[in-house]
């Protein structure tokens, strides 16, 4: 991000200067030369800076950093994960329209699209993340016009085949839409294996610290909108005085699209703060994501030898049913987040739960401190038993976000809350 700044004493202006950090634009505001200039940025918002409802600078600087690390051209970056979720699917649906989610994903994704986009109208049909190319094709309609799918699930952390998944979508000519908030760029790119839209929960991984909350959708820029199905791209936009997207924007039209529309109708755009915050996770996040895996690793191992645990979720090990889909998309490891089921069930589970020391007990994961889950409690409890099973959530599972630490403390934790039990 170039600015310009005066040095005081002398008066000279340095041009194109770049601070050390993205500097924090604290803006609603931006001040144009005339009359005309401000009614040229409202018939076309790329021009210049509109409000900070729709873009800042500090926001758009980091925009660009996370664009550029899953290789798309463009992102918009949200107030929240779940903002960039319902953005990322209102974008392209309407009432009457229907998409296809994998089942094994986030339960406040799932509580999205199964109840609140019902009341609007818009069908979402869950289909197993490793059910056969045939049975996901005949989960298609005629007015489906998307797909959605963790690249790791959570907490199942299933390991999304995306190629399978994209070479489905494209061959019904939808989308691909893949939340990559586990995995974060640094160990998957969804858009080299077909995904069309990536989004995250920035919240987690990427912020990393538990400081502010917010969610990114990332353009590939390689998807045909004007391939028949989706003519709110390619027919004449009344609020924007007739603009058609595809011919103005090409390979952008999807960003851009839900920038001039969804943005300036819905405001979820985060704060110039939230996003230096962000920013500054962005800085260190190839070197804690290596330090997560290795960490996590040897967590599961040892629980996976500890005969109080019943199973362990974790696609790295060698035993995982996931572990030939992480070698492929994931090579370089799976994040530090464990899910396992401790035998009892969900007293017993609790029980463990309540017992750790190091590790806290909260409603967060992805956070460069250990923290505990109970999903059945917590993220998924408005799922009923059919949808928890689906989903992948047993009553005895635990979520386990493994944090930055030493290791052995943290195997110490765990060792000290399992004699507790």
């Amino acid at each position: 991000m170039k600015i310009e700044t005066k040095c005081l004493h002398s008066g000279y202006t340095p041009k194109n200067t770049e601070p050390r950090v993205v500097p924090i634009v604290q803006s609603t505001t931006y001040v144009y030369d005339s009359t005309d200039d401000v009614a040229a940025v409202f018939d076309d918002p790329t021009k210049s800076l509109i409000y900070s409802r729709f873009e800042n600078p500090t926001v758009m600087a980091v925009e660009e950093k996370i664009a550029d690390l899953e290789g798309g051209i463009g992102a918009m970056c949200t107030s929240s994960g779940q903002a960039a979720s319902l953005c990322s699917i209102l974008n392209i649906l309407k009432a009457g329209d229907s998409f296809i989610a994998a089942s094994a994903i986030y339960g406040g994704t799932i509580n999205l699209f199964a109840f609140t986009f019902k009341r609007m109208g818009i069908e979402c049909i869950f289909v197993d993340p490793d059910a056969s190319e045939d049975e996901i094709k005949a989960a298609f309609k005629p007015n489906t016009k998307a797909v959605f799918g963790e690249t790791l699930a959570n907490p199942a952390l299933t390991v999304l085949d995306i190629e399978k998944f994209a070479k489905i979508a494209h061959e019904n000519n939808v989308p691909l839409i893949i939340d990559n908030t586990f995995p974060t760029p640094v160990l998957c790119r969804p858009i080299e294996y077909g995904a069309d839209i990536v989004i995250h929960s920035t919240t987690k991984y990427m912020d990393g610290h538990a400081v502010q909350v917010g969610g990114v959708i990332v353009d590939s820029g390689n998807f045909n909108w004007a391939n028949g199905k989706f003519p709110e791209f390619t027919e004449p936009d009344e609020s924007y005085h007739g603009l058609i997207y595809t011919q103005a924007y090409g390979k952008a039209a999807y960003i851009v699209k839900a920038r001039m529309q969804l943005m300036r109708d819905f405001g979820c755009y985060p704060s110039a703060q939230s996003a230096f915050y962000l920013n500054l996770g962005l800085e260190t996040l190839a070197v804690r994501m290596e330090r997560y895996c290795k960490n996590a690793i040897a967590v599961a191992e040892y629980l996976e030898s500890n005969d109080k645990v019943e199973s362990v979720n974790y696609p790295a090990l060698a035993s995982s049913p996931y572990n030939e889909l992480a070698k492929k998309y994931l090579p370089d490891g799976t994040s530090g987040v464990i899910s396992f089921v401790i035998k009892g069930g969900r007293d017993t589970a609790v029980k463990f739960m309540d017992s750790l020391k190091l590790a806290s007990n909260e409603v967060h994961v992805a956070d460069i401190r250990t923290c505990v889950l109970h999903p059945a409690s917590a993220t998924h409890r408005q799922l009923t038993d059919e949808q928890l099973v689906a989903a992948g959530i047993n009553g005895g599972m635990i979520r386990l976000s493994v944090g930055l630490e030493n290791v052995d403390d943290i195997l110490d934790d765990l060792k000290n809350a399992f004699s507790a039990i």
